[in-house]
């Protein structure tokens, strides 16, 4: 009588590709949420490039792919308005208005984080104040003021009043300065610096991802702006800013809504190209501002 033993299963090893395989549907699991955020947040933008290569006749439709690629579309845009100086009127704004509120909101910001002097928290709570203000209260005394002056139908109005600071600038750079230890300050007035120099030489080396943070917040604010142009540079077509232009393409009659989009793409490329290079020091100055309160 013979005896039959049953053999084990045999296991075949997974294959390379079905590892590969497995990893990529995991990783997928993992970040199902953030593809599905991710998509939600880019569909619009890819319909935005696609109606602006469309012709104007297709444009809003019920059709989401192009019937025939129009990217003339992009040079009928310098042809219809004249997109480079408007262009050269946002970079003036954008770049003046956020290299004025640096200048004087760090120094603003310094006092009311390191610096001990009675009425401080008042200072402080003012500026709070100041941030919760809508901007539409004090319009019509800033525009009367402005218009006394004749400067109405320039950029002043919009670049000046930085020189004065920003409140929410002064908020977010005063909360970032928190984070740095006071023991760094002491030790540069034991050598002898005064309160500027241990500003300028102590406190803006560690204070760049919080400043780079303000600046960018200014600059994109400054960018895409569009009350305060229609409100000071309306009267005058030479002191448009992009959104203020991107705004004249609407006609009474008829819209071309394809060159519209065209011009949009072009006025958001610049700002994207801007905050892929400066991304790193924005989250981290983001991130670390807030720690103290």
């Amino acid at each position: 009588m013979t005896t039959l033993l049953e053999r084990p299963p045999r296991t075949v090893a997974p294959t390379d590709r079905q590892v590969r395989r497995q990893n990529r549907l995991a990783w997928i699991a993992r970040h199902s949420l953030a593809i599905v955020l991710a998509i939600m947040f880019l569909t619009p933008v890819g319909y935005l490039l696609l109606i602006s290569v469309m012709t104007s006749d297709q444009a809003l439709t019920s059709d989401y792919w192009p019937n025939t690629w129009h990217f003339d579309n992009y040079v009928r845009v310098f042809q219809v308005t004249p997109l480079p100086r408007y262009l050269l009127n946002t970079v003036i704004y954008a770049v003046l208005a956020t290299a004025f509120m640096l200048l004087s909101s760090v120094p603003a910001a310094y006092a009311l984080a390191k610096l001990r002097f009675r009425g401080r928290n008042a200072m402080f709570l003012a500026v709070i104040c100041v941030m919760m203000l809508p901007p539409q209260v004090v319009t019509v005394p800033l525009y009367l003021m402005w218009a006394r002056y004749g400067l109405t139908g320039s950029l002043t109005p919009l670049i000046v009043p930085m020189l004065f600071g920003d409140a929410f600038c002064i908020f977010l750079l005063r909360q970032f300065l928190l984070t740095i230890p006071s023991d760094y300050l002491d030790a540069a007035r034991v050598d002898g610096c005064g309160e500027w120099r241990t500003l300028i030489r102590v406190v803006l080396p560690m204070a760049r991802p919080g400043i780079a943070a303000a600046g960018l917040f200014q600059f994109f604010y400054a960018w895409n702006d569009y009350y305060g142009p229609l409100l000071y540079t309306s009267e005058n077509e030479r002191s448009w800013t992009l959104s203020l232009g991107l705004a004249s393409f609407h006609g009474v009659h008829h819209v071309d809504w394809n060159l519209v989009t065209a011009a949009t793409v072009l006025a958001m490329a610049p700002i994207v190209v801007v905050f892929f290079f400066a991304q790193k020091a924005f989250v981290q100055g983001v991130t670390l501002t807030g720690v103290k309160g």
